[in-house]
């Protein structure tokens, strides 16, 4: 298969370089099938370390980027002065304001969200699943990025309000005492909604200052192109990566096929 990854469509600075995987172009199989690039949902460690290499190639990266340990939390990972790590820091965001060093998020169903500076300075990505909303992992991840000037935002494919069915206890953290969250939810059977977490990540975002916001509109429960836990149960991850290109790098762009 062809490695196929997907750009964002917004007015990131030109030296802001960003990307998602499909399932698409790897060496794993069966139900890993192609380009998974998680090493703990079971696939073969052999075939997961090629696809991260072959990503690596694909987007001519010099630096591999900082994968991290994804607990549906709030830790935001600074990742200009990590070395290499023994082990993947455990976090659920990452921020870099050094050309070079990638921040990347794992997914699939939970929303990936790509921010960066309006002036390029900084970039950061963040996992957004309902959990990590409810925590405030967006505001955090903004405020690490400590940008004078405008941030904006990429979301990803993300499980879609048109089949994300929650519980009672899912909308109540999402939305305890705040009207603008609660238009998100559609009932559907008794104690049980539809959750729409990219229009959620909008509120979020807005509400912390990022008046950008871009994507939200491709839906990886009902995309063959992408992993979906909701859907498949047993599955891949995709990667959401950004970084700030180095070098000559920044006047170099990889043709790719472009989401919105």
């Amino acid at each position: 298969m062809t490695l196929r990854v997907l750009r964002p469509t917004w007015p990131a600075p030109p030296t802001v370089r960003a990307a998602v995987t499909t399932r698409s172009g790897g060496s794993s199989t069966g139900i890993y099938d192609s380009f998974n690039l998680a090493t703990h949902v079971g696939d073969d460690p052999t075939r997961v370390a090629a696809n991260r290499q072959l990503l690596r190639a694909h987007l001519g990266m010099e630096e591999e980027p900082m994968w991290l340990e994804q607990v549906h939390g709030t830790d935001v990972v600074d990742v200009d002065d990590l070395a290499p790590p023994t082990r993947p820091p455990r976090g659920d965001a990452a921020v870099a304001r050094r050309p070079g060093k990638a921040c990347v998020i794992m997914t699939a169903d939970c929303l990936p969200v790509l921010l960066c500076a309006s002036d390029g300075s900084a970039v950061a990505a963040a996992h957004a699943g309902w959990r990590g909303l409810a925590g405030g992992v967006l505001e955090r991840t903004v405020e690490r990025m400590r940008s004078n000037g405008d941030i904006m935002a990429w979301l990803g494919p993300g499980i879609s309000g048109e089949v994300y069915e929650v519980g009672n206890e899912v909308r109540q953290a999402l939305a305890p005492d705040r009207p603008t969250c609660s238009t998100v939810f559609k009932a559907t059977r008794k104690g049980h909604w539809l959750a729409d977490l990219a229009a959620l990540a909008r509120i979020r975002l807005e509400q912390c200052g990022v008046r950008e916001v871009y994507g939200g509109n491709l839906c990886s429960y009902s995309d063959e192109r992408f992993y979906s836990y909701r859907r498949d149960s047993a599955t891949g991850r995709m990667a959401s990566l950004i970084w700030i290109a180095d070098g000559e790098n920044a006047r170099v762009e990889t043709p790719s096929r472009y989401a919105t």
